[in-house]
């Protein structure tokens, strides 16, 4: 057995064609807002924070004064008007930022309780059913460390058993086919422990993420949970530090949002 801990990598982010979004601005006069956000960053806004702020005035045309006239006043410093964004919990626009987290050596107990989080989610986990266990990961939890050496026996005896397993079923003899490998694979994955170590990919939206690192790391929520989502709120507000400022971390590790149900 060998021993893991999780670790959270973002892989991707929100991208804004700057030209596909002038040529809209150039059309319904809202040019004026890109330059002074361009000017504000030297060039190199913050993608999510950008895309955001974009589909909001969108609703309102309140890219500059005039434009709509029921608008008389536009506001025009970024952090403002994202946190009134945040503060009318006006979510939706949220959702067209989204970022791509690599969960890595994280539990089956994990990745069962992540993709209940369907809304606004892309999912892909390395699969058992292809993927041979060959040795198996696994991250003693806390409350298991007084039975520590029983836990290792027990997951060497099931690492032994999938690779003793394999060799006697001689999954790597000349001319066995795929068919019959990934059968196997499949049916050894039962005697796996549901705590073996793997990954997954996580596509989410700025207004899902929030709302799962809220929920997930509130005192109730499951141990795993709670230690990888920290971790999760921690890159997000380096991310897009407007998108989640809102978020005060408490003494007993809860990630708690002064504005929730955005």
């Amino acid at each position: 057995m060998r021993e893991t801990s999780p670790s959270v990598h973002v892989v991707a982010r929100p991208s804004v064609d700057l030209d596909g979004m002038r040529a809209y601005l150039d059309a319904v006069g809202g040019a004026s807002w890109l330059d002074r956000r361009l000017d504000e960053a030297g060039g190199a806004p913050n993608p999510g924070e950008l895309l955001v702020e974009f589909a909001g005035r969108a609703c309102y045309r309140s890219w500059e004064p005039g434009l709509n006239p029921n608008v008389r006043r536009v506001r025009t410093d970024r952090r403002e008007y994202l946190e009134n964004i945040l503060r009318s919990a006006h979510g939706s626009v949220l959702e067209h930022a989204s970022f791509t987290l690599a969960f890595h050596a994280v539990s089956r107990v994990f990745t069962h309780e992540l993709v209940r989080h369907r809304a606004g989610s892309a999912f892909s986990q390395e699969s058992l059913r292809y993927v041979r266990l060959t040795d198996i990961g696994l991250r003693v939890p806390p409350a298991l460390e007084p039975l520590r050496a029983q836990v290792v026996s027990i997951v060497e005896q099931l690492e032994e058993l999938q690779v003793g397993a394999a060799e006697q079923l001689g999954l790597d003899d000349e001319g066995v086919p795929f068919e019959v490998r990934k059968e196997v694979t499949s049916a050894l994955r039962r005697l796996a422990p549901l705590g073996l170590s793997t990954d997954i990919v996580w596509t989410a939206n700025v207004r899902t993420l929030r709302h799962v690192i809220e929920q997930r790391t509130a005192p109730g929520a499951e141990e795993e949970l709670r230690l990888v989502f920290d971790r999760v709120a921690e890159l997000m507000r380096r991310e897009a530090p407007l998108l989640f400022g809102d978020f005060r971390r408490t003494g007993d590790g809860a990630w708690v949002p002064e504005h929730h149900k955005v």
